[in-house]
């Protein structure tokens, strides 16, 4: 009888034949029914505005606060045929300890003497670079030597030059000084004559002086010999200079020559040294690279290869190996609505699969509940399965969480935010709406 039309059905239904109908007609139990009624609206409006905290449901896994502790998988560096296991899966190694051998597969590594004779040819290129290094030091003190007797051949021919210089004077001098006797003995003549015609002179008197005449034109000639000689033998010296100046100029650019061969050698000898160096460190390297060792101490989780004689490429992964020692921690995913409103520092409650949440008093034992935890990462990029990666951390305020726990157990995470109204959170759920947004009081955490 919802009463929604004005049509009624007395006239065709005789409800007073129905026994329910009789009974509700009744006014006593209307009003008891219609008081149920209305308490029972009551209590739900009242419900309606009952506090309820909005939080924040994450699912994930049990993993390790820092990378170098997860679950580690070796691979090999260089590809090889599986010669040898040393381990088993479920065996404790310790960090250093020998996992697997591979031997060599490729041609260009299959001397056993490799290293060896690679170190050989580093020490006979060394000895050649020693060789042309003693040899720019002999070619540099050749130079040096005939630098020096340049310098003093240069020296004696200077010098000779010089007293050529002073030779060619001193006979100008006499040259220009015979000139003047020659002059003299030509005016004492002259006078002689005269006197002698004038009957004041006797002839022999002429004679005398025409016999000096003749003795100074034959000095003059000599002198001017002599002074001719003296300027050859400048052009002389003069071309003796230029001759040893050139002569020690072609041995020294020979020398040099002959250095910056003997320098080029030896810088490309040197190259090929550092070459056969690198090569002799990487076979070194190489070799030690086929026994494949454990990075830390650990679990054998699982054997990735198998059997003797398998061929590995490289980089093939082998073995997995769980760390030893290791920071629980959890790994849970939020949806990207509630990421906004995640905060690194703050606290959230965590359990996970296998331990109780409720708490049995009288089992101790297994009476754990939730544990509290506090974020400690979130990343900013979205995850493959559409949501946002959290990582929490014990809380260590609040009790430790299970020693029993292994790593990959599953997990579920809550965070409280505020209190808002039943009616408003069943409003913002049905219409989507994200809780409502509010910043931590505490945020050292988050800047730090």
């Amino acid at each position: 009888m919802l009463n929604i039309t004005n049509n009624r059905i007395n006239p065709f239904v005789k409800v007073d034949e129905f026994q329910s109908t009789t009974v509700f007609c009744q006014q006593k139990h209307y009003k008891i029914i219609r008081k149920i009624i209305w308490a029972f609206v009551l209590m739900l409006v009242l419900f309606l505005f009952l506090p309820w905290t909005q939080n924040i449901k994450g699912t994930g896994f049990a993993t390790t606060l820092k990378p170098n502790q997860r679950p580690q998988t070796i691979h090999t560096a260089i590809p090889g045929r599986i010669e040898k296991w040393f381990v088993q899966e479920g065996d404790f190694v310790k960090k250093g300890d020998t996992i697997l051998f591979i031997s060599e597969i490729k041609e260009d590594y299959l001397d056993p003497n490799l290293v060896e004779n690679t170190g050989k040819q580093v020490q006979a290129k060394e000895k050649a670079v020693q060789s042309y290094y003693d040899k720019v030091k002999a070619l540099e003190n050749q130079m040096g030597a005939i630098q020096n007797e340049k310098n003093l051949k240069v020296r004696q021919a200077q010098n000779k030059l010089k007293q050529s210089y002073l030779k060619v004077q001193s006979d100008s001098i006499d040259f220009e000084a015979s000139k003047t006797q020659l002059k003299i003995a030509k005016t004492q003549y002259t006078r002689s004559v005269n006197l002698n015609k004038e009957g004041l002179k006797p002839l022999t008197d002429v004679e005398e002086k025409r016999l000096k005449l003749q003795e100074t034109e034959a000095k003059i000639i000599t002198k001017g010999n002599d002074y001719i000689t003296s300027k050859n033998e400048v052009l002389n010296a003069t071309m003796e200079l230029n001759r040893i100046r050139a002569e020690y100029a072609e041995k020294d650019a020979k020398a040099s020559s002959d250095k910056q061969t003997a320098l080029s050698v030896q810088f490309d000898t040197e190259a090929q040294v550092n070459k056969l160096k690198n090569q002799y460190s990487n076979y070194k390297i190489r070799n030690g690279m086929y026994y494949i060792t454990a990075p830390q101490d650990g679990y054998i989780n699982r054997a990735l290869q198998s059997g003797i004689g398998e061929t590995l490429k490289e980089g093939t992964p082998v073995v997995s190996i769980m760390p030893y020692q290791y920071d629980i921690a959890v790994e849970t995913y939020i949806d990207p609505m509630d990421f906004p409103l995640i905060n690194k520092g703050e606290k959230v409650r965590v359990w996970f699969d296998g331990w109780p949440t409720i708490v049995f008093s009288g089992w101790p034992d297994v009476s754990f509940g939730t544990f509290g935890g506090v974020i400690v990462a979130k990343e900013n990029f979205i995850s493959e399965n559409g949501k946002y990666r959290v990582l929490i951390a014990p809380d260590p305020k609040d009790k430790k969480w299970p020693k029993q726990l292994s790593i990959g157990a599953g997990t579920q995470s809550l965070a409280l935010l505020n209190d808002v109204p039943i009616w408003f959170e069943i409003w913002r759920t049905l219409n989507g709406f994200p809780p409502n947004f509010y910043q931590p009081t505490t945020t050292e955490n988050t800047k730090k």
